[in-house]
C-alpha cells in the first residue's frame, strides 16, 4: 500500500509505516493540483495541520482509506466529504496531550508573571524590577472552556498548584467534572469568575469566534491563556482589551492565520504573550503523534477498527477479537436479505441475541448496512454505511437480546419495504465456522459464500430432482444444498451454494412449474 505524507512528522512514525511493508512517499510542499496529482494513487495520507484536505483532493483519491492526522485538530481535513467517499478520518488525541496541558501552564505563568517581557528587558540592558507586579495563581479560579483531554489534563495541573477550575463545556456530565474536581457552569459565569480563562476546543462553526470584544469585558481584569486553535478568540478584540487594561494580559500560541502576519493586532501590545503554535512541539509528542497515526494506517490497511476514527465505528483493541468474527457474519446477512427483497428498502433492522449482546457492536452494524447496500452498487463501507442509510431516509435500528434461543449468540438483519419483511439470522460454530441457520423464519444450516440460490416450494416428490435437472440443463453445478420446511406437505425453503450464476432463463423456467413458488439468485461476490 501507498502512504503519502505531506506534513513533516517524525521518522519514527514513517519507520513503522515501512516495517509493516508498505511504500512510503513525502511530498511537504505539494497544494493544489500537485497535491491531488501525488495523492491520486495513494491508499493513506497523513498530514498535519499544514495540509487543506479538501472534497476536491478526496475526490482526487479514488484508492484512499483513511486519512490520518498527526495530532488533534481535523479543521484541516473536510470531514463529511471524507465520509462520503468511505474514507476512514482518524487523529491522534492522545500523543500530544500532556505536551499540549504543559504549554497552556507554561503559557498561564508566562504572562501571569510577565516572564516573557522581563527577559526582554533585561536582555536589552535595562534592570526593570519595579516595571512588573506578577499575579500569584493559588486561590485564583481557572476558567476552562472545554473540559476535553487537554482541558482535562490543564485543570488537574493547576488545581493541584491550587487553583479553582471551572469549567463551560455543554458535552460533559457533571459527575465526570466532579471527578475531575471541576464545577460545571455556563458560559456566561465562567467569564464572569475567571481569573485565567483557558480555552480548549476545537474550532467549529459554534466555537468560531466564541470569544469576543462581550466575552472580555465580562473577565474584567483577567488573563486569557489559548493554545487550542486560532478563530475561537477574536484577535483584535483581545489585543484591544489588553491595551486598554480591560485584561491584565493574554498568552496566545494559535491563530486564525498561520504563519501570523507581521501586522497582527496581537505584536504590538507588551501584554500579549506570543508563541508560534508550540503546543505540540516536544520530541516525545511528534513521536507519539506519529506512531499512533501510523499504527491507525496499518489497521485500516488490514480491515481492522481504527482506534480513534472519527467517522467510522471503532472498538476496544480487546474485544476487537470476540467482534471480528461477526462483522463479516452481519455484512453477509445484509446482503442475502437485501437481495430477496424486489421492492425500495424502508428500513433495516440488527437484533443481537447471546453473547454478542454483552459486546459494542457498532461496527457490527455498520457492517451489516454495508451488506445491505452493496448489492445496490453505491460506493458503501462501513464508514459511509450509516450516513448513505441517512441521506436515503432508511431508518435503521438496534436491539440487543440478552438470550438466544438454541445458540450462543445469534445476529439477524431484517429488511424492509414497509410491507414485507425478510430476515436472515446467522451464527458462528466452532472455529468461527460462520452458518446462516433461519432465513425468513425458515430453520436452515447454509454456508454463506460465494453463490446461492433460494427457491420456496411445495414439499412434494419430484420438486428437488426438477430443480437439479435445470440447473444441470443450464450447466450450473450444485456444491450444496440445505432444506428446510413448515410441515410436511406444507411449503419448504432450500438453500443451494451452486458454482456458476444461475441464467435468468434457468430462474424463469423454474417458476413456470406450479410447484415452484419462488426464486431467487443471490450473489455475494460483488
Amino acid at each position: 500500500m501507498k502512504v503519502l505524507v505531506t506534513d513533516p512528522i517524525s521518522e519514527a512514525g514513517m519507520a513503522l509505516l515501512r516495517e509493516a511493508g508498505h511504500e512510503v512517499v513525502t511530498e511537504f510542499e505539494a497544494e493544489g493540483d500537485a497535491l491531488r496529482s501525488a495523492v491520486a494513487d495513494a491508499n493513506a495520507l497523513v498530514v498535519r495541520s499544514g495540509t487543506e484536505v479538501t472534497r476536491e483532493v478526496l475526490e482526487a483519491a479514488e484508492d484512499l482509506v483513511i486519512v490520518g492526522r498527526a495530532g488533534i485538530g481535523v479543521d484541516n481535513i473536510d470531514v463529511d466529504a471524507a465520509t462520503d467517499a468511505g474514507v476512514v478520518v482518524a487523529n491522534a488525541p492522545e500523543g500530544n496531550v500532556r505536551a499540549a496541558a504543559e504549554h497552556t501552564v507554561a503559557m498561564t505563568f508566562a504572562t501571569a508573571r510577565s516572564i516573557p517581557q522581563a527577559h526582554d528587558r533585561l536582555t536589552g540592558g535595562e534592570w526593570a524590577k519595579g516595571a512588573f507586579l506578577g499575579t500569584e495563581l493559588k486561590g485564583k479560579t481557572l476558567g476552562v472552556v472545554g473540559l476535553g483531554r487537554v482541558g482535562q489534563e490543564v485543570a488537574k495541573k493547576l488545581d493541584s498548584l491550587g487553583m479553582e477550575p471551572v469549567a463551560y463545556d455543554p458535552y460533559i456530565s457533571e459527575e465526570r467534572a466532579d471527578q475531575l474536581g471541576a464545577e460545571l457552569a455556563d458560559l456566561e459565569a465562567v467569564l464572569d469568575r475567571a481569573d485565567v480563562l483557558t480555552i480548549h476546543t476545537p474550532l467549529t462553526p459554534e466555537t468560531e469566534d466564541l470569544i469576543g470584544e462581550a466575552e472580555l469585558a465580562a473577565m474584567a481584569g483577567g488573563y486569557l491563556v489559548n493554545c487550542a486553535r486560532g478563530g475561537i478568540v477574536d484577535e483584535a478584540a483581545l489585543a484591544a482589551a489588553v491595551a486598554d487594561g480591560v485584561l491584565e494580559g493574554a498568552a496566545v500560541d494559535v491563530f486564525g492565520e498561520e504563519p501570523l502576519p507581521t501586522d497582527s493586532p496581537l505584536l504590538d501590545v507588551e501584554d500579549v504573550v506570543v508563541t508560534p503554535h508550540l503546543g505540540a512541539a516536544t520530541a516525545a509528542a511528534q513521536e507519539n503523534v506519529a506512531t499512533s497515526t501510523a499504527r491507525q494506517v496499518v489497521a485500516a490497511f488490514r480491515g481492522e477498527p481504527v482506534a480513534n476514527a472519527l467517522n467510522a465505528p471503532s472498538i476496544d483493541e480487546s474485544a476487537f477479537p470476540r467482534v471480528e468474527p461477526y462483522v463479516h457474519l452481519a455484512e453477509t446477512a445484509g446482503n442475502i436479505a437485501v437481495q430477496l427483497v424486489d421492492s425500495r428498502l424502508e428500513s433495516v433492522e440488527v437484533v443481537y441475541e447471546g453473547d454478542i449482546a454483552e459486546e459494542d457492536v457498532d461496527l457490527v452494524t455498520a457492517s451489516a448496512l454495508k451488506g445491505v447496500f452493496r448489492p445496490l452498487e453505491w460506493q458503501v463501507n462501513a464508514v459511509n454505511a450509516p450516513r448513505i442509510a441517512e441521506e436515503r431516509g432508511i431508518g435503521v435500528s438496534e436491539t440487543k437480546r440478552r438470550r438466544a434461543e438454541d445458540f450462543q449468540s445469534l445476529v439477524t438483519v431484517t429488511v424492509s419495504d414497509g410491507e414485507t419483511d425478510v430476515g436472515v439470522c446467522g451464527t458462528l460454530y466452532a472455529d468461527d465456522d460462520a452458518r446462516i441457520v433461519r432465513i425468513d423464519g425458515y430453520r436452515v444450516d447454509a454456508i454463506p459464500g460465494g453463490r446461492m440460490m433460494l427457491t420456496r416450494n411445495t414439499d412434494e416428490p419430484g420438486v428437488i430432482g426438477l430443480i437439479g435437472s435445470v440447473m444441470g440443463a443450464h450447466d450450473v453445478n450444485i456444491a450444496a444444498m440445505f432444506n428446510a420446511r413448515e410441515t410436511i406437505g406444507g411449503e419448504a425453503l432450500t438453500v443451494y451454494n451452486v458454482d456458476q450464476e444461475v441464467p435468468e432463463a434457468a430462474l424463469g423456467e423454474l417458476e413456470a412449474d406450479d410447484r415452484i413458488i419462488e426464486t431467487k439468485y443471490v450473489s455475494l461476490n460483488g
